[in-house]
């Protein structure tokens, strides 16, 4: 049996001297093996991985390990607590997402020093497990950056059908570029030459059984992989290779979105594939017929009928092999 130990962290003050707290499990093993750092909830609205470290507790603790397993079920309690994807500008304007800051600043903005306490944990890793939560529009997908071959195997081992490898800093495009993605936790961790990734578990603000079912399976993978378990990773899911596709269709104008009924998440599509279309919801006037941009695999349909001019309406992942 692992020990296990809870320890109670500061991650950084409020103005008003209360402490912004979260826990850190540690499970120790037995014999020597590697330390894999997994944590939850880094954007608070997306809680099947908080419930992942949950149902991975009574395991863990039971489990002949070897090396040691640290585990951050919520690692953004400001977020968590409002169930939103940012904190309020209040609390941090300047970077108010915690998953575009790592390895964070001990000096720097709430969010940095948050990030900064929790490097503590991840600098000492050899793994990273960072899980998150797509939208119910999202297939449930394992993203790595590419060209880490060690980030790949913990991604082939964590299974789902859907493997998408990211380019990042000089090989990626504009958009990464100007979303910051270069301060995610995966992408600093693999910078450091800790192999890292990033599940994301379809749905959020909801607890759904599938959707944790493929984290806890996904979690257990990797630490198998890993030999910090005994034993082989099980097969969970019919795996496709794909590089992540930033770019996306968008709504060419506001109005309401019809997806067409006949397609599903995860299908192969072509270029020029419709797959909805944009209504004038006033005049029933057709403002786009939403038609796929590239070949690949259909990973993001929304399904939110109302939309804004420059909504993201379809991703389609390129398949690799």
């Amino acid at each position: 049996m692992a020990d296990h130990a809870a320890e109670r962290v500061t991650l950084a003050r409020m103005p008003s001297g209360v402490a912004v707290t979260t826990t850190v499990h540690t499970y120790e093993g037995r014999t020597d093996g590697p330390t894999v750092y997994v944590q939850a909830a880094q954007h608070g609205r997306e809680v099947n991985g908080t419930e992942v470290c949950r149902r991975l507790h009574d395991d863990l603790c039971e489990a002949d390990l070897a090396g040691r397993v640290v585990v951050v079920p919520v690692a953004d309690p400001l977020t968590f607590d409002r169930v939103s994807y940012t904190t309020p500008e209040g609390l941090d304007s300047v970077n108010p997402n915690m998953n575009r800051v790592w390895p964070g600043d001990e000096a720097g903005t709430l969010h940095e020093r948050m990030a900064a306490r929790l490097w503590t944990y991840v600098e000492r890793a050899d793994a990273v497990v960072d899980l998150h939560t797509g939208s119910p529009d999202m297939l449930t997908h394992v993203v790595f950056m590419e060209g880490d071959e060690a980030s790949r195997g913990l991604a082939e081992a964590f299974g789902t059908d859907l493997l998408l490898s990211e380019e990042a800093d000089e090989d990626a495009d504009a958009e990464w570029q100007r979303r910051d993605f270069g301060g995610k936790l995966r992408v600093a961790a693999t910078r450091e030459d800790i192999p890292s990734i990033t599940p994301e578990l379809a749905h959020n603000k909801q607890v759904v059984e599938d959707a944790v079912e493929t984290g806890v399976v996904g979690t257990l993978n990797v630490l198998r992989h890993l030999d910090v378990l005994d034993g082989s990773p099980v097969d969970d899911g019919d795996p496709t290779l794909a590089r992540n596709h930033l770019g996306r269709v968008e709504a060419r104008d506001s109005g309401l979105f019809v997806p067409d009924p006949d397609r599903e998440l995860g299908e192969r599509v072509d270029a020029g594939e419709r797959v909805g279309t944009l209504y004038d919801p006033t005049t029933y006037e057709t403002l786009q017929e939403v038609e796929t941009d590239r070949a690949g695999v259909l990973y993001s349909l929304t399904q939110e009928a109302t939309v804004t001019g420059g909504e993201s309406l379809v991703n389609v992942a390129l398949v690799r092999e």
